[in-house]
């Protein structure tokens, strides 16, 4: 039975409380209502995201980024009502109310949604030497390297067939047998994988240019094959095709604070002291999705990067969206970052 009251917040909560609840209850909304209970907006992923393009801060309050004017279904309406409203308007979930707005209810389409397959490719890149994590890597390819009681590469794998994905190639170079023999053909976990070796380091992008020809007509989900990570690949695939670019770059927040005051001046005068200022970035997070036809432009070949192949679109016009995280996500890419994995692991924050 689904919980609908704990997605209900205040329109003075903050932002994080809204991730909180999304991450926590599952139901992919939060309703915010008036102390009276009555609907005043609603909060998706989506809503979020665009909160930190905006650069808003986990301290905003979820005034500034509700959807202020949600689609509703009546509390006297019947079961196939309600359904035939989500499927006209697209919906994942509608709020019920009474004839005074008050919330009675949540509809939601999981149990629809929760044997769906995702026939997209899955490209995850796990050739690497993992060279600052010897000596651990001397013997084992940094994939296999295990985070509570699985490889890394496996709890990714885990991640996207849960999400209902099934097609998967990975991309190898060092150690490859071992990787090749760990996880075979797919069939013990329910899926088809293939491999894609690299007799020279080709880069993060440089891989792609060995997959088939024909390998699909759909977008491609691309990940660096040592990222722990909870974020909703599915809520990645609808972003991607709701904006309709070439590709996408799944981004972090990364705010730096200059540990000095910082002078402006003119003509030798300062004009203003900001006293340790706080720059906001977006920093490539190592997920992407792209198009297929963008493969022709790789050759296999020569060596390439994600950001120097997405650069060069960018500047034949392609475009290429961000997809802002907020879920968490951790690049294990040293000891202590290992270290790190293993402690959230056993938290249960992974």
């Amino acid at each position: 039975m689904i919980n609908w009251k704990n997605s209900i917040l205040k329109k003075t909560d903050t932002m994080r409380s809204a991730i909180k609840v999304l991450n926590k209850e599952s139901l992919g909304i939060v309703m915010v209502a008036d102390k009276d209970r009555r609907l005043i907006g609603t909060v998706t992923d989506g809503d979020i995201r665009r909160g930190l393009i905006k650069h808003l801060s986990m301290d905003a309050i979820i005034a500034e980024i509700m959807f202020t004017d949600p689609t509703v279904a009546l509390a006297s309406d019947s079961k196939r009502d309600v359904f035939s409203k989500m499927k006209l308007h697209s919906l994942l979930q509608i709020p019920i109310v009474d004839s005074s707005k008050k919330i009675v209810g949540l509809e939601v389409l999981q149990h629809l949604l929760k044997n769906r397959k995702y026939d997209n490719p899955v490209f995850l890149m796990a050739g690497g030497f993992g060279k600052r994590l010897q000596p651990l890597t001397n013997f084992t390819p940094k994939p296999l390297l295990k985070v509570g009681s699985k490889p890394i590469l496996e709890n990714i794998l885990i991640k996207f067939i849960a999400a209902g994905f099934h097609n998967f190639y990975i991309s190898t170079h060092y150690k490859a047998d071992m990787i090749q023999k760990h996880f075979g053909s797919g069939s013990n976990l329910g899926v088809t994988i293939e491999y894609v070796h690299e007799e020279y380091p080709l880069g993060t992008a440089g891989g792609l240019g060995l997959l088939p020809d024909n390998i699909t007509d759909l977008p491609l989900i691309i990940m660096n094959g040592d990222l722990l990570t909870k974020v909703d690949f599915t809520e990645l695939l609808r972003f991607h095709e709701l904006k309709g670019g070439d590709a996408t770059m799944c981004v972090r927040k990364y705010d730096f604070q200059v540990p000095y005051g910082v002078i402006e001046e003119k003509n030798g005068q300062i004009t203003s002291i900001n006293e340790k200022p706080v720059h906001k970035f977006f920093v490539n997070a190592g997920i992407y999705v792209i198009n297929p036809i963008m493969l022709k432009d790789i050759d296999g070949v020569d060596y390439l990067d994600m950001p120097q192949f997405l650069e060069r679109k960018i500047e034949s016009h392609s475009q290429i969206n961000m997809f802002p995280m907020h879920e968490y996500w951790l690049d294990i890419g040293q000891i202590s970052q290992l270290d790190r994995a293993h402690k959230d692991i056993e938290k249960g924050l992974v």
